[in-house]
């Protein structure tokens, strides 16, 4: 088995099942915990999550930004220019926190979503993971990831959606899925 030492992995959690961000979330904790800085990007949201409030306490370990507008961005094959912007200025951000070296774990939440609707092509999307120092992990969330993303990956995760309560009409709950 080969020796990890200290080698960092790009990471993928994908799928159409709950649980992508949580469990990003749960390895920043994690990480925080031994000690590494954490700094956790979060494409396509604007909002006041319930993460946001928790990490605020893991400060300053654990950084998080957000790179989307207040509300739910409703992402369409044609997207709106304010959400590209958006979105290639948070991943200019990462690249900066990336470069930084202050950081040992980088989260890119909602990344393959971007990706998916074209707010992000995918050569920025290469040439950021072409620029990740070796001892870095990243992680990247969201459905849809596309297939080279998942070639690349050291590590992919699918969560995969068996039972939901929204199927029956439940709303997303505050401290739960928000």
């Amino acid at each position: 088995m080969e020796s990890s030492g200290s080698r960092g992995f790009i990471q993928v959690y994908t799928g159409n099942g709950k649980g992508k961000t949580t469990a990003a979330l749960g390895l920043a904790l994690r990480s925080a915990g031994r000690g590494w800085n954490v700094f956790i990007g979060q494409f396509l949201k604007g909002q006041a999550y319930g993460e946001l409030i928790s990490l605020e306490r893991l400060s300053p370990l654990v950084k998080i930004e957000q790179f989307g507008r207040k509300g739910f961005v409703h992402v369409t094959e044609n997207p709106d220019d304010e959400d590209v912007r958006l979105a290639r200025e948070g991943l200019r951000r990462c690249a900066e926190a990336m470069a930084s070296g202050n950081f040992r774990l980088m989260i890119l939440d909602e990344i393959n979503v971007a990706l998916h609707f074209k707010l992000i092509t995918e050569a920025e999307m290469r040439a950021f993971l072409g620029r990740k120092p070796e001892s870095v992990e990243v992680v990247l969330t969201g459905r849809y990831a596309p297939d080279w993303l998942i070639e690349a990956a050291g590590l992919v995760t699918e969560m995969i959606e068996v039972k939901h309560p929204f199927r029956k009409g439940v709303k997303a709950r505050e401290g739960i899925e928000k």
